[in-house]
């Protein structure tokens, strides 16, 4: 079965199924706003085909805008039946082999529970073992928050909070590394593995600088004695406002922060304008489940997250 470029013709619908509009719509929407922010291109969507010429699988290399290089696929879809894996296998080779064509050293793919749009997730199992099968490991399982309108968290004033043009990057760097090796979220531990505590919190905030973010509400809370307690990123990705990155010291656990940094970039994100705000976390994180529960989120889905290196 031949894997190929989408032909411009064949964007942005893909693989299209009659019996399902809703689906059909969503992703062909998903994907209009991905090509339009420059999230993908053209040539970095790939499709498999049938003998009789009928689209059967197909996925999109997915990056942050302004970037050129791939971090994760999405609209992965493929026959779900067990001779279907072996064309979503070899359409997931070319897919990496594109990648890293492109410079990419990682791609991640996501499966969400329940199916939700924009991509329609169906089989998860199947998509599992998929991925499993080309060489994908499961990074994280995570939990997803969000939040839409309701009373703000009311102000945490034990926090003394000052931001980014002010401090520079070290105190937030330096902070990162301390919390980063003893951190509940399995990304970040793998991240501080594989490259040491420095520079895991180091590639941390330069990814975190990729996001659209106002450089005054990144900020380190400072406890009543002065000892740097947390850090608040909230940013933007390319769909929606998110809490985007919180950190507490070690010596500063336990006393609420986590919240209270949920609670901060809250309202910063709420006073430049967000109607919703999303938020990850590991599922065995449970001060920031508690801190998401607090802030008035709701847990509305988990993620499978999965990895592999190129």
């Amino acid at each position: 079965m031949p894997i190929r470029i989408a032909r411009p013709d064949e964007l942005p619908a893909l693989v299209q199924h009659s019996e399902q509009p809703e689906r059909n719509a969503g992703t062909t929407a998903y994907l209009t706003d991905l090509l339009a922010k420059k999230c993908t291109r053209p040539e970095w969507c790939l499709v498999a085909e049938d003998e009789a010429g009928r689209l059967t699988a197909a996925t999109a290399l997915w990056t942050i805008p302004g970037n050129d290089v791939p971090r994760a696929l999405v609209l992965l879809e493929a026959p779900w039946d067990e001779p279907g894996l072996a064309t979503g296998r070899a359409l997931l080779a070319e897919a990496v082999a594109l990648a890293g064509s492109l410079g990419a050293r990682e791609l991640e793919h996501v499966i969400d529970s329940p199916t939700q749009p924009p991509e329609f997730q169906a089989e998860p199992e199947r998509r599992t073992e998929l991925l499993r099968l080309a060489g994908f490991e499961r990074a994280r399982d995570g939990r997803r928050f969000r939040r839409s309108g309701g009373e703000l968290t009311s102000h945490d004033d034990r926090l003394n909070w000052r931001s980014l043009p002010g401090l520079g990057r070290e105190p937030f760097i330096a902070l990162l590394a301390e919390a980063l090796p003893t951190s509940a979220d399995a990304h970040l531990t793998a991240r501080v593995a594989r490259y040491g505590a420095r520079r895991a919190a180091e590639s941390l905030f330069t990814d975190m600088e990729e996001f659209s973010y106002e450089h005054q509400s990144w900020e380190v809370g400072y406890a009543p004695d002065g000892t740097p307690a947390a850090i608040s990123l909230p940013a933007r990705n390319p769909s929606t406002a998110v809490i985007g990155l919180v950190a507490v010291s070690p010596s500063c656990r336990g006393n609420g922060y986590a919240t209270a940094v949920v609670a901060r970039g809250t309202r910063l994100l709420v006073e430049a304008g967000a109607e919703e705000i999303r938020g990850d976390c590991d599922a065995a994180n449970t001060a920031m489940i508690m801190a998401f529960e607090r802030a008035g989120y709701e847990n509305f889905a988990d993620r499978q997250e999965f990895t592999r290196r190129l």
